[in-house]
């Protein structure tokens, strides 16, 4: 790679670098779209490995907090089993726009979500071995963001989504648009709830205290991981229709406890 992408040991990438490479943001090299933005597949040079382009929509109520909130986060933490950031992008379009960008690791082997809900490929079906180790590797990366950083870091929108897998099926935690440095939490928690109403995380995920105005907490992300179980086990999404009428994932699975684990066990 050239030494004039390079600024003080950190990647330096263009707007104008980041349209070319994914070939002007082409449908075709869409990997993968959420509330604050799209992701591409883009391969600066021939024959080096293709990385994965975050556009932030800025238009988007939030998204501009969110760049901010994941740079802040990913900003000194590393670890094996989260998604590695390369550089981030902060310029100005064609049309005289607002642009901002994250740059990151590819995951040839997509989401978690793909692999757990899209039935129709059959060749992506993950046996228990791989499940348990997938479930460990994620288990790991919550330790490492609420005990192993020096400053605790919370996801607050943990979901099989936001976990991807590489080539050798090792998982990687992703997005960290909604997350909280606790020091930040602990002094602007006020500001925090009374300037916004968004619940903290996604449907289905997220922890019941949250959606009574509760504090971002690290036994948020522990419930949230633990739904994630539920589904790796179950193949059923908290959202599935199923659930209704009291009815929910986590006590679906209770009952089964007593009734007969063949019920809920999809690999059975």
């Amino acid at each position: 790679m050239p030494s004039s992408l390079f600024d003080n040991g950190c990647l330096r990438l263009s707007y104008k670098q980041l349209l070319e490479c994914t070939h002007g943001f082409a449908s075709a090299n869409l990997i993968g779209t959420g509330s604050f933005g799209s992701v591409y597949k883009g391969v600066l040079y021939q024959h080096e490995k293709p990385l994965a382009v975050k556009v932030l929509n800025l238009r988007n109520h939030g998204a501009a907090r969110s760049f901010i909130a994941e740079c802040e986060a990913l900003r000194k933490i590393r670890h094996r089993n989260l998604l590695k950031i390369i550089t981030s992008c902060s310029s100005i379009d064609y049309q005289g726009n607002e642009f901002k960008a994250l740059v990151f690791e590819f995951m040839p082997n997509g989401s978690l979500e793909s692999w757990l809900h899209e039935q129709h490929d059959q060749s992506r079906y993950l046996n228990f071995a791989q499940r348990l180790d997938i479930a460990i590797d994620m288990a790991n990366a919550i330790d490492y963001l609420h005990h192993g950083c020096e400053t605790m870091v919370v996801h607050c929108d943990l979901k099989p989504s936001n976990v991807l897998l590489d080539d050798d099926m090792v998982a990687h935690v992703a997005d960290f648009g909604m997350a909280k440095l606790l020091s930040t939490v602990t002094s602007n928690i006020g500001s925090d709830q009374t300037s916004s109403s968004v619940i903290k995380g996604t449907i289905g995920y997220v922890a019941p205290e949250y959606g009574m105005s509760g504090s971002v907490s690290p036994e948020g992300d522990i419930y949230s991981y633990g739904i994630m179980l539920l589904e790796m086990i179950t193949g059923r999404r908290p959202t599935c229709d199923l659930f209704h009428d009291g009815l929910s994932l986590h006590n679906f699975c209770k009952m089964a406890l007593q009734e007969g684990l063949k019920e809920i066990l999809m690999f059975v």
